[in-house]
């Protein structure tokens, strides 16, 4: 096994950064404390830029951009990764007045790469943060994305067919909406859209699938963060465990062409895997998460992002980066504890943060501890 880890992380013009420099020692916990809104999300942001997609806070690359520069932003780490060393970088140029839209940039050892999908085969990176508290009380799409984001850390091609299935299925929408449509047309975007649902449905479907027999596997291990069972509601992540991928395609081909006057008058597509949700339960007491309390829900979530990076260990060989913003400060002593043996156990480069550096005391003596204020951040000796 190895362990993927962030030797240097370098910021330009970066949120609340205009130039920050980490220097990083071995596998040991980095915690950065500091007054809210000194710029310690910033940080573990940045790093979070180093996968596909918008980061941790799903911002649009614009809005990463230093307020006081002239829009364009960089992160850089140097790694030592499941390729060996290895330094990762992304950003965008700076804006004129007649771009439209940035192009984010991506380059290993300085050389260009397609996208940030390449980065996958140096580390991997999972993140909790404050904004999935509600997961489990808010609607069917926060579940679904962070589900893709899960799948996102062992299949790093995954968001490019998400979002190619959201364009399929606009596109559909579009041509329903103009009743003198070509049906050669329509026939050749639901052919294209029905791949790509098949494919989304299966790489979800498999992953909960490994995460579920993950979670049964350790179920009784004593942990006082509570298991948790999980389930994908939709008919075609089941259906796939039955027969093949091609019999699932010329079904839903079916199912969306019968379908054409239903979804035209609903403006929208009404069946398929956009649809689907991730269902949790609170197996001790055989409940949905959604009833369990708001302590028990925070603790499931730990739990399911903890046996999600045991998984990708097992996986890839190597543990992913976690990211855990503002985590520790809502668990009691006897969670704060348990959750820092268990992350010393799965051996992962763990970057935490929180506004009192009391509630980091139990691990202070091993950790790599950083100051933040704002647009600086310091290592304390």
């Amino acid at each position: 096994m190895t362990t993927a880890l962030i030797r240097r992380l370098s910021l330009t013009n970066f949120r609340s950064y205009h130039a920050a420099q980490l220097e990083l020692d071995g596998n040991a916990p980095v915690v950065l404390t500091g007054p809210n809104g000194a710029g310690k999300t910033n940080l573990i942001e940045a790093i979070s830029f180093l996968t596909p997609g918008r980061g941790l806070r799903r911002a649009t690359l614009a809005e990463a951009a230093f307020t006081e520069g002239d829009g364009s932003w960089a992160v850089a780490a140097e790694v030592e990764g499941m390729a060996g060393l290895a330094t990762l970088g992304t950003g965008i140029e700076p804006q004129t007045g007649d771009d439209t839209a940035a192009t984010r940039k991506c380059r290993i050892d300085r050389e260009p790469v397609g996208s940030a999908a390449a980065f996958a085969d140096h580390l991997r990176i999972i993140w909790l943060v404050p904004a999935m508290d509600q997961l489990f009380n808010g609607p069917a799409s926060e579940r679904r994305r962070f589900l893709d984001r899960l799948v996102l850390a062992v299949d790093a091609q995954h968001s490019s067919r998400v979002n190619a299935f959201d364009r399929a299925l606009r596109s559909r929408n579009r041509l329903l909406e103009d009743p003198r449509s070509d049906p050669t047309w329509l026939d050749a975007v639901e052919h294209e859209t029905a791949e790509l649902a098949v494919a989304v449905a299966a790489a979800r479907a498999e992953t909960v699938n490994r995460l579920s027999a993950e979670l049964t596997a350790h179920k009784d291990d004593g942990s006082p963060f509570p298991a948790a069972s999980i389930a994908l509601d939709g008919w075609m992540e089941k259906l796939l465990f039955e027969q093949s991928a091609r019999e699932t395609e010329d079904q839903y081909r079916n199912i969306l062409r019968d379908n054409r006057a239903r979804d035209a008058a609903a403006g929208r597509t009404l069946d398929g895997p956009h649809l689907s949700d991730l269902q949790v339960r609170y197996a001790a007491k055989d409940i949905p998460a959604a009833d369990a309390s708001t302590g028990e829900q925070k603790a499931m979530l730990i739990r399911l992002v903890l046996a999600h990076a045991g998984l990708l260990k097992d996986m890839t060989g190597a543990a992913p980066i976690l990211l855990l913003d503002e985590v520790v400060a809502h668990l009691d002593p006897h969670r704060r504890a348990a959750l820092y043996d268990a992350l010393a156990s799965l051996g992962a480069q763990v970057w935490m943060t929180g506004a009192d550096p009391a509630a980091f005391a139990d691990i202070a003596s091993r950790a790599q501890l950083f100051e933040v204020r704002p647009g600086t951040v310091e290592r304390r000796r």
